[in-house]
């Protein structure tokens, strides 16, 4: 049985790496296709990285706004390699993948992996992948908030499931001397301490608020250094606001890695300071790593930390209390050192992508057996 991925990616993202890694953990009982809208050829990198391990992966042709066009094309791959099932990640794929998969005649599952709202275009295509997921055979929500919203916007509750995003916490990398210095060669001056944050360069990632707390911050600890890990839209505002706080020795925007998770280990703290999430992968990477993290209170990021536990939590928006959450970890080696210990433990019972797969596999099987007419989706 093929199950077929849509998407648009311009960079390798989380949601990228979610879906491969479960194509990885599903190998044995499914094979996987990956689909991607070329965005000015920006897709190439997941697509070779989705090629490299094992999967037929394709770069459209056509794209929005040549929707008729869109829909062939992307009908046509599924009809042409035989797919069971179609799943569909971001608000171009949802909106143009449900009709391809209606004309081939397959179930079509989309994947709410968050709303972000990032600009008003953003906004008007997220309020027509609202209306548009009222019409999937499931959606697959990546976290019981991401549930919440997609309730909320009409989406039947006996066509929606929610399945955890999730990391393999055996692949977790280990502090390296080596990747330590690495890291401590971004900087012009090299820290005792590092404190670091990844993510598009966008607005909802809250990444100015993230600065101001590291202005407050160097006042405190000599021998801190900041590092934010992307690339995005933002970049120009953020590389002002840090020559504005006179941060260019301590504050290093380090662009995008795709090996991200060779430098996470050697982090002290983690920081998210979104104002919006679904449920981010890099928390659950840094658990799985295990790196204390300082992050806001929303989408499913109180589902995952433990106040105390796993992590400190702190209200969106507000820089003075993302300072004093990391200065408390800063100042606190005991603190850090249990945390280290709990999260790895808490992705492993929880968010680990063998319990990932086997919730996708028992969905997967219920859309097959409804379009073959044997049963219903759920009970």
């Amino acid at each position: 049985m093929l199950i077929a991925h849509l998407l648009a990616s311009p960079f390798y993202g989380g949601p990228e790496r979610q879906v491969l890694s479960l194509a990885r953990e599903l190998r044995e009982h499914h094979d996987s296709l990956f689909l991607s809208f070329s965005e000015n050829g920006r897709a190439r990198p997941f697509l070779d990285e989705a090629s490299a391990a094992g999967f037929q992966a394709i770069e459209l042709k056509e794209n929005w706004p040549n929707v008729l066009g869109s829909v062939r094309e992307i009908a046509a791959c599924l009809s042409e390699n035989k797919a069971s099932l179609l799943c569909t990640s971001g608000y171009k794929p949802d909106i143009l993948g449900l009709w391809a998969a209606r004309r081939a005649k397959i179930p079509a599952l989309a994947i709410a992996h968050g709303w972000t709202g990032a600009t008003w275009k953003v906004r008007l295509n997220e309020i027509l992948d609202r209306w548009m997921m009222k019409k999937y055979d499931a959606v697959v929500c990546v976290s019981q908030s991401q549930a919440d919203k997609v309730r909320r916007a009409g989406v039947s509750p006996d066509r929606m499931v929610t399945i955890s995003n999730a990391v393999n916490f055996k692949q977790a990398k280990q502090p390296s001397a080596a990747q330590r210095q690495l890291l401590e060669s971004y900087f012009p001056r090299p820290p005792r301490l590092i404190v670091a944050a990844a993510g598009r360069l966008s607005p909802e990632k809250g990444f100015h608020l993230f600065i101001e707390a590291a202005s407050s911050l160097v006042t405190q600890f000599d021998e801190v250094g900041f590092i934010l890990f992307g690339e995005g839209p933002q970049r120009p505002i953020l590389e002002n606001a840090i020559k504005g706080k006179n941060l260019e020795v301590q504050f290093v925007l380090a662009g995008f890695h795709p090996d991200l998770e060779q430098h996470l280990p050697n982090f002290e703290v983690l920081v998210l300071s979104s104002f919006t999430e679904g449920l981010p992968v890099i928390l659950l990477e840094a658990l799985a790593a295990g790196v204390p993290v300082v992050a806001t209170k929303v989408g499913g990021i109180p589902e995952v930390i433990v106040e105390g536990v796993h992590g400190l939590l702190v209200p969106a928006g507000d820089a003075n209390a993302l300072a004093a959450g990391i200065a408390k970890l800063l100042n606190d080696s005991a603190l850090r050192e249990s945390m280290k210990i709990a999260g790895p433990a808490r992705i492993a019972s929880k968010y680990s992508t063998a319990i990932q797969a086997e919730q996708y596999q028992a969905i997967f099987a219920r859309l097959l057996a409804r379009s073959e007419g044997h049963d219903e989706i759920f009970r």
